[in-house]
């Protein structure tokens, strides 16, 4: 009964204690998300502007982040 009561405790501690963790993460998602949101703007007014060269590697850039 002992070791039960030791497994269902640590079980429960271990999972709530990465709870925690959640809000980081969504944070940190968030941060990526409007970085690249910059970076896509960016080469849209690149590509608008006529610099088709600046446009790809931004846009590239912007690619790399969801492939990593």
């Amino acid at each position: 009964m002992k070791k039960l009561t030791l497994i269902l405790s640590i079980l429960l501690f271990t999972s709530s204690a990465f709870a925690g963790s959640c809000p980081m993460m969504a944070k940190s998602v968030d941060a990526k998300i409007v970085e690249a949101q910059e970076l896509r703007d960016a080469g849209m007014k690149a590509h608008d502007n006529g610099d088709h060269a600046k446009s790809e590697e931004l846009l590239s850039k912007v690619l790399g982040m969801f492939k990593g």
